[in-house]
Order: structure tokens, then sequence, then C-alpha cells
């Protein structure tokens, strides 16, 4: 008569064997999937742009570090700058994109973009409300922040010229 117990323990080695024999046969072929595995960043989804949409609406029009010194925009006026802000900044991101690279410099521009125009827009909003009630219709506020952070108006070009 066998003992019970030498029979569980033999088939425990074997079943132990066979697990070791597959397990680099499991680990060769793992090692291949993330070998041919290729994570691209770039463009980024729908769903992610239109979050980077809303966070936009949400800056601009709520009490921020921004909205202290430049002041807020109107949620309705803020939806369609910050629409405006994102496609330009996706556009010019785009522009420089290669197949060869993983997106992440692309996606550094994109953001960028997205922080340059956003401030370009406040602070050129911030001058044309500053001017308005002066009477100053002169200034230019398109050209806001232009050169450095300074205010370039009509009347100092024309009065240079």
């Amino acid at each position: 008569m066998t003992d019970p117990e030498s029979t569980t323990t033999q088939d425990n080695a074997a079943v132990a064997e066979s697990n070791q024999a597959q397990a680099p046969a499991q680990v060769d072929d793992t090692t291949a999937k993330l070998n041919n595995l290729t994570l691209r960043i770039w463009p980024p989804t729908q769903r992610t742009r239109d979050a980077v949409i809303n966070r936009l609406i949400e800056t601009l029009s709520s009490q921020s570090v921004l909205s202290k010194r430049y002041g807020t925009i109107p949620e309705e006026e803020a939806s369609a700058v910050a629409k405006s802000i994102e496609e330009e900044a996706f556009s010019v991101a785009g522009a420089s994109f290669s197949a060869d690279d993983d997106g992440i410099e692309i996606l550094q521009v994109y953001s960028k973009e997205i922080s340059k125009r956003m401030l370009e827009t406040v602070k050129a909003r911030a001058a044309a409300t500053a001017a308005a009630p002066s009477g100053s219709a002169d200034t230019d506020s398109s050209n806001a922040g232009a050169a450095g952070g300074e205010d370039i108006s009509s009347s100092s070009v024309k009065a240079e010229a």
C-alpha cells in the first residue's frame, strides 16, 4: 500500500517542476510583447482635449492667481476663448509632430502654447478693459504683452514714427 502523503509530495514536486519549465517561456513571451508595445501620448484623445478646455474655462472665469491680477472673464466668453486657445495650441503642436517622436516634446509644446495664449488673452483683455473707462480708444489690445510683457499702444507707435 502506498503512503498517501508520499504520493502528494511526488505530485507537488511534479507540478513545481512543470511550473519552473513554463516560467522562462512566459517571461520571454511577456518581454517580447513589451518590446513591441509603443506608448503614444500624442495626439491627445478628444476626452483629454475637452478636459483641457474645461480647465481653461474654470481658470479664466473663476477666482485664481491669474484673475487676481488680470480679472475674470464671464463664463460664456471664457468658453469661446478656451476653445480657441486649445484649438490654436493643438494646431501649432500638431504641426511640429513627427512619426518618430513619442509625443512628449509635442505635449510640452502644446502645454506651453496653451499657457502662452491664455496669458496673452487675459493681458489683452485687462489692457482693453483698463483703456475703455479712461476713454483711450487708441490702445491696440491685440499687441498687449507682445514685447516682453510691455503694452504697446497705437498712439505710442504713431508718436515714434
